[in-house]
């Protein structure tokens, strides 16, 4: 069993309290380590280490930043397999899906941002004869605060761009999956990031977090994480004017006409509903399909589905792993219960499995289909987070349309067509932050990434907009008359 410490001020440090959480590992819940349960003390050491190298660092050339950037993402790749499992282990994960997209997305946040470092600019404007310049300048010490379905990939992605702009960061992991955040302190270590640049805490997010996010050395909050969390987080943060940026849940509807490639958008619904376990902020949880082709869909869709059957999360095999928790499970079971009882039929799955071997007491469950449920069903409507998806028909556009907005999220959509004129006027019209036509998570870093509705507020992030959203904006105007 491992004991992880905080990292503040370039130091490897227990909680001042000496008091620790228990980690376990979803896949045989089990206990698999220890975390620090951070308090006031902890957060004290580091916004001191922060702040006593806030303008080093802000002084520090966008070459040298960039240098230790890229140095950051070689050692992610170069540790891949360890973080991989170490991922796998803590958040039950396929390590498939750890080996070959979360890693290596949060090297490619690094060396993106890192090259970004060095071309990030301002803007200028001439008016007879005085020019207005506007200065982008770090903001000093900000705030990231990451989830746990995605723990290294979205801790790194608010972290590079905060760094590359010349900030200094105080970082909380999720405390379900703090392994991987622990590990990436000694990358940045070994890196030659100057100590207290980042600092990690780690610990209770309704502790340590909720101090982070209320302290008044910290003048920016980057947040991932579920809608009533970020609420809160909006709440304290209105204030004292802080800054945030909180990317939030999603619902997101998968749009299926009949004119699509049949084959295609089955296979990428499928696993755009169960991929990491339907863990995924912007997995396709409200499936409609056009009347004419519903029951060939249908038909193909389950028997997709069927492929996907958990397994244990380290076997290369495996497709899908363990929920994160034992009491994430109960609430995907109780969210089955609920369609039951408003009508829904559960076409497969939705059973808990028990596994042999190592993984007898993990927290797995067979990805669950279900038709039947009303547009105001609570599985329409709310979050569930699991792999659950449900299965419903529509007539025409206007009403996939109607039945895609109809509802408190709007972080993303996907739709399947060969009609360009319908891709386009569906993009204009789905109320979502990034649209998907004949595809599914093809994402370019340079794009703005946010949710509409419920599923965002403040900056989008991606690309520009991240960095410039951990900058302060001044104009400068000078008169040369």
């Amino acid at each position: 069993m491992e004991k992880i410490s905080n990292f503040i001020g370039g130091r490897h440090l227990p909680p001042v309290s000496g008091n620790y959480l228990q980690n376990t590992d979803p896949s045989t819940g089990l206990m698999s380590g220890e975390i620090p349960d951070s308090g006031p003390e902890d957060l004290a050491q580091a916004v001191a280490a922060a702040r006593a190298v806030e303008k080093s660092w802000a002084a520090t050339s966008s070459e040298e930043r960039a240098a230790i950037l890229l140095k950051i993402s070689n050692l992610i790749i170069r540790d891949k397999e360890l973080l991989a499992r170490a991922e796998s282990i803590d958040s039950g994960k396929t390590l498939e899906a750890a080996l070959n997209i979360e890693i290596p997305r949060a090297a490619q946040n690094f060396e993106f941002y890192a090259h970004g470092a060095t071309q990030f600019a301002s803007e200028s404007h001439a008016m007879g004869q005085s020019i207005n310049y506007t200065l982008r300048q770090p903001l000093g010490t900000v705030a990231c605060i990451s989830p746990w379905n995605l723990p290294l990939y979205l801790f790194t992605w608010k972290i590079a761009p905060a760094l590359a702009v010349g900030n200094c960061v105080i970082a909380k992991p999720s405390e379900i999956t703090p392994v991987t955040a622990w590990m990436f302190g000694k990358i940045c270590q070994e890196a030659g990031l100057p100590d207290g640049v980042l600092n990690i805490l780690h610990g209770r997010g309704s502790s340590i977090g909720r101090s982070l996010v209320s302290h008044p050395a910290v003048k920016a909050i980057g947040f991932t994480g579920g809608t009533k969390t970020g609420a809160e987080i909006a709440a304290a943060a209105a204030a004292t004017f802080k800054k945030t940026s909180l990317e939030l849940g999603g619902k997101n509807p998968y749009l299926v006409f009949s004119d699509c490639n049949m084959e295609e958008a089955v296979t990428h619904s499928v696993r755009a509903a169960f991929s990491n376990q339907g863990q995924i902020c912007l997995c396709g949880s409200r499936v409609y399909v056009q009347k004419d082709i519903y029951e060939e869909f249908k038909a193909r869709f389950l028997e997709e589905a069927g492929h996907w059957q958990p397994g244990d999360p380290l076997d290369r095999a495996s497709r899908v792993g363990a929920v994160v928790s034992r009491d994430h499970l109960h609430k995907i079971l109780s969210y089955l219960e609920t369609a039951r009882e408003e009508g829904g039929r559960i076409l497969t799955g939705g059973k808990v499995v028990r596994l042999e071997g190592r993984c007898e007491n993990g927290y797995f469950i067979q990805p669950a289909v279900i038709e039947g449920l009303g547009q105001d069903s609570r599985l329409n409507q709310e979050e569930i987070f699991g792999p659950v998806v449900t299965l419903q028909p529509f007539a025409t556009e206007e009403e996939a349309l109607a039945m895609a907005n109809d509802c408190q999220y709007g972080l993303s959509a996907s739709v399947w067509t060969s009609n360009l004129q319908r891709a386009h006027r569906l993009g204009a019209e789905l109320e979502a932050g990034i649209i998907w036509i004949n595809s599914w998570l093809l994402r370019d870093l340079r794009t703005p990434f946010g949710g509409h509705k419920m599923s965002g507020q403040g900056c989008p992030e991606g690309g520009y907009e991240s960095m410039r959203f951990f900058t302060s904006v001044k104009n400068v105007c000078i008169n040369f008359a």
